[in-house]
């Protein structure tokens, strides 16, 4: 949905990176695949990178829309054969590396879940993480170092812990906080610190500015917690 909103059709992403296997981070791949799949003249192959898990994952998947598969290679004739799936399973290393461009792997902390990885992406216009849910480790900070974009997944613990309930409270324990980020981002020298994936989501600006002002504590450089759309340039 929210490619769609920003008018960037599914085929023309090129491939598929998942940090984790939690619901929350994965509920869309099979629309994604599916949508990528019949929209392409003729349909093109997907890479899939991902933590151990993931091959069992897409193979799950693609069980779970064998129906609505046979629906659609029935009716279209264009349609010959279900998606076609490269799926890479990493722990660390180098996933990509082009002219143009260069993705690195790392593991990342975010126990029970194991594993969990986040991404580095370099060009020559810069380099962003996309680190996903962990605390602070030492692949989080490999990923980060020198990176002129650093964008986690963030709570406010305070927050939280004013909240009487105990299966909110576990969330406490392996997700970065606004303070651990600020730290993370402070350690690596990146210029510029995204904040997302909010919990509590801040719903005014005034919220904004808040979580803003408690990593400004800890981190000197550019912050920014973002709108779902905005784009932000390197």
């Amino acid at each position: 949905m929210r490619l769609a909103a920003i008018g960037a059709l599914p085929l023309t992403i090129e491939r598929l990176l998942i940090t984790h296997l939690h619901s929350d981070h994965i509920t869309d791949v099979n629309d994604f695949i599916t949508t990528r799949w019949i929209q392409g003249f003729p349909p093109q192959s997907l890479p899939i990178v991902g933590p151990e898990g993931t091959n069992q994952f897409i193979e799950n998947t693609i069980e779970m829309l064998k129906p609505d598969i046979g629906y659609r290679t029935e009716h279209h004739s264009d349609l010959p054969s279900p998606p076609e799936l490269e799926v890479k399973e990493t722990s660390s290393g180098i996933v990509l590396d082009d002219d143009q461009l260069r993705i690195t792997a790392a593991l990342t902390d975010h126990k029970p879940v194991h594993p969990t990885i986040g991404y580095r992406i370099e060009t020559e216009e810069g380099s962003i993480v996309l680190a996903g849910d962990t605390v602070p480790c030492d692949g989080l900070d490999e990923l980060c170092l020198g990176a002129d974009v650093y964008v986690q997944t963030v709570i406010r613990d305070d927050l939280i812990k004013q909240i009487p309930v105990e299966r909110l409270q576990d969330v406490i324990g392996y997700h970065s906080t606004v303070e651990d980020a600020a730290r993370t981002a402070t350690k690596a020298g990146v210029k510029t610190l995204v904040l997302n994936h909010c919990v509590p989501a801040p719903s005014t600006t005034e919220d904004i500015a808040q979580w803003i002002d408690i990593a400004s504590k800890f981190f000197e450089g550019e912050i920014i917690l973002p709108s779902d759309l905005e784009r932000i340039a390197v």
